[in-house]
C-alpha cells in the first residue's frame, strides 16, 4: 500500500510538472493549451442507474357482502392492522331479529322431535295395547256367537254383526301397529321431526352467519390505504370501502432498458433512494428479471427486494436505483474523455519528455 501511494505521488507530481512545463512551452512557442489527466489504480464499478417504483406484496379490496347502512367505521388511513380486527360495523337491528326468529324455530323443532319421543310413542302404544285388547274381546265374542248359532240360539244376522266388528278390530289393532311403528325411532313422524331440526338449525346458522358479516374484518396484516366509506352510506356487494396493503417484504420494480439485459443477474446488489429523501439510500437486491420484453418501451422488469426499508418508505414511491453489475477491485483507470479512437483501435496520448505519445 505504501509502494502504490508513493507511486500516485509520483505521477501526480510528474503530471503536475509536465502540465506546467507544457504551459510554459505552449506560451512560449504560441502552441495550444492542454488538459492532463493522471493514470490511476484502484477499484472499478460498473453499476446501471434506473427508475422504478416502492411496490406493496399484496393490495386487498374490502367490501361487504350484502347491502346494509353503514353504522362505524373503526380505522383511518394509514392505520395498521391485524387478522381478525373489526374495521366496519354495519347496522344489525334486523339481522338480531331474524336471529331470535330462527332460534325460537329451532327450539319448536328440537321440542316437536322430543314430544314425538317422550309422548306420542308412548300414546301410540298404549294405543295398540287398548286397540289388542279390543281384538281379543271381538274374537271372544265372535267364536262365542258362532256357537250360540249352532246351537240355534241366534240368527245368522247376529253372527254376522260380530264378524263385522271382529274385522273392525283387527283394522284398528293394524292402525295401532302403523302408529306405533311411525312414532318410534326411525319412523315416519321421527324422521320429519328430525329434518325439520335439522332445517330449523341450518336457518339458524344462516342468520348467525348473516349477524357476524355485518361486522367486517380484515383478513390479513397491514395498512390501511384507502378507506372510502363513512357512517351512514350504504355498502353493498361488490362496492369497495377500505383497501389494505398486506405487510410484508417491501419489493421495488423498475423497467431497465433492452440493451443492458446481458448486466444483469439475480442476486445483484443495489443501492436505491427515494426522490422525496435521497439521502436516505438502502439496500437492495436483484431477485426476478422478466423473461419478457415489453414490446412498445424496449424494456423488461427488474424486482428488487428490501431487506431493511427506511421509515419514510411509502408505497408507489418513486425510486432510484443503482445497480451494481460488476466490479474489479484493482484496475488502471482514467477519465473517458481521455480516450481517443481511430481505424488503428483506443489508445491515450501520453506526455513523456515534453511530447504527446500515442499509447495503445
Amino acid at each position: 500500500m505504501s509502494w502504490i501511494r508513493s507511486h500516485r505521488r509520483s505521477l501526480v507530481v510528474l503530471a503536475v510538472a509536465a502540465a506546467v512545463a507544457v504551459a510554459v512551452l505552449a506560451t512560449r512557442a504560441g502552441g495550444p493549451r492542454v488538459d492532463t489527466a493522471v493514470v490511476e489504480s484502484g477499484p472499478l464499478l460498473h453499476s446501471l442507474v434506473v427508475s422504478g417504483r416502492v411496490q406493496a406484496p399484496n393490495r386487498v379490496e374490502i367490501g361487504a357482502t350484502y347491502t346494509g347502512r353503514v353504522e362505524r367505521v373503526l380505522v383511518a388511513e394509514g392505520d395498521r392492522v391485524r387478522p381478525g380486527q373489526p374495521l366496519v360495523q354495519l347496522e344489525t337491528a334486523e339481522l338480531r331479529a331474524a336471529l331470535a326468529q330462527a332460534q325460537a324455530a329451532e327450539a319448536a323443532a328440537r321440542a316437536r322431535l322430543a314430544a314425538v319421543a317422550d309422548l306420542s310413542l308412548p300414546q301410540a302404544s298404549e294405543g295398540l295395547e287398548q286397540t289388542l285388547a279390543q281384538l281379543r274381546f271381538a274374537e271372544q265374542e265372535h267364536a262365542r256367537n258362532r256357537e250360540l248359532r249352532d246351537r240355534g240360539f241366534i240368527s245368522d244376522a247376529r253372527l254376522q254383526d260380530s264378524d263385522r266388528a271382529l274385522s273392525v278390530a283387527r283394522a284398528q289393532v293394524a292402525s295401532a301397529r302403523a302408529q306405533q311403528r311411525a312414532q318410534a325411532e326411525g319412523g315416519a313422524q321421527s324422521r320429519e321431526a328430525a329434518v325439520r331440526l335439522i332445517e330449523a338449525g341450518a336457518a339458524r346458522e344462516l342468520a348467525q352467519s348473516r349477524l357476524a358479516q355485518a361486522t367486517i374484518r380484515a383478513s390479513l396484516e397491514g395498512t390501511v390505504l384507502v378507506r372510502a366509506v363513512e357512517p351512514g352510506d350504504i355498502a353493498t356487494a361488490g362496492k369497495r370501502l377500505l383497501v389494505v396493503a398486506a405487510a410484508g417484504e417491501t419489493r421495488l420494480s423498475a423497467l431497465v432498458d433492452e440493451r443492458n439485459l446481458p448486466w444483469l443477474r439475480t442476486g445483484q446488489s443495489a443501492l436505491a433512494a427515494s426522490e422525496a429523501f435521497p439521502a436516505e439510500r438502502f439496500e437492495a437486491q436483484l431477485y426476478y428479471v422478466s423473461p419478457g420484453v415489453d414490446v412498445a418501451r424496449g424494456s423488461v422488469e427488474a424486482r428488487f427486494r428490501v431487506p431493511k426499508p427506511p421509515a419514510s418508505l411509502r408505497s408507489d414511491m418513486t425510486v432510484s436505483i443503482d445497480i451494481e453489475v460488476a466490479r474489479r477491485d484493482q484496475a488502471v483507470t482514467l477519465p473517458a474523455a481521455a480516450l481517443r479512437e481511430d481505424g488503428g483501435g483506443a489508445f491515450v496520448l501520453a506526455l513523456r519528455e515534453g511530447r504527446a505519445q500515442r499509447v495503445p
